[in-house]
């Protein structure tokens, strides 16, 4: 019986921080997971800058709201539950997450929350767990499902080499020496007939 994992931002959604770094003109918010893969170092810059520019928790979910899935992917995610089952795993942020799950039709999300002042401010993140990629493919293994997991990132790599089968989905060009393991897909037509041929059907 398989399940699959995948990764929200960068396979799904656009990214957050680069929407938010586009919409107010911070360019230090457009870094991610694709540029620095110690996720706490990240995160811990995200939120010294958005202290300093005085951010809070409201103008980041003005711009989520404008954010729209990556062409095809509500289709492709709408075809891939309707043939196994499906959980997105994910960094962001329960805070975040709520416009972007309903554009994809509310599929299963796992991911982090963030700790708001009275004032709105972003003051904090907490990790459901740590590693909790990595950590979501091995429990569900323990369950007796085949993994597979699909992401973009350094944050994803875990989760990737833990699962059954891991895939990346339009990863930098650096992937392809740093990670020749693992099978480079670069949109919803070849994630689909790999997930047919080799994991699925």
């Amino acid at each position: 019986m398989h399940i699959v994992c995948c990764d929200l931002e960068g396979v799904f959604v656009p990214e957050i921080w680069i929407n938010v770094a586009q919409k107010t003109g911070i360019e230090e918010l457009r870094l991610t997971t694709r540029d620095i893969s110690d996720y706490d170092v990240l995160m811990k810059r995200r939120l010294k800058i958005i202290e300093r520019e005085h951010l809070n928790i409201t103008d980041i979910q003005k711009v989520i709201e404008m954010i729209n899935p990556l062409e095809g992917a509500a289709e492709f995610l709408y075809w891939l539950r309707s043939v196994t089952q499906v959980i997105i795993v994910s960094d962001t942020f329960v805070q975040f997450a709520g416009p972007l799950m309903k554009k994809l039709g509310w599929p299963a999300l796992f991911c982090n929350s963030l700790v708001i002042g009275p004032d709105g401010s972003i003051e904090d993140y907490t990790l459901r767990q740590k590693e909790g990629k990595k950590k979501a493919v091995i429990a569900l293994k323990s369950l007796n499902y085949k993994v597979i997991a699909v992401g973009d990132s350094y944050n994803d790599i875990g989760m990737l080499k833990e699962a059954d089968r891991g895939i990346l989905f339009r990863p930098p060009d650096n992937f392809k020496i740093d990670f020749p393991e693992l099978p480079i897909t670069y949109n919803y037509k070849e994630l689909k007939k790999l997930l047919e041929t080799d994991c699925l059907l």
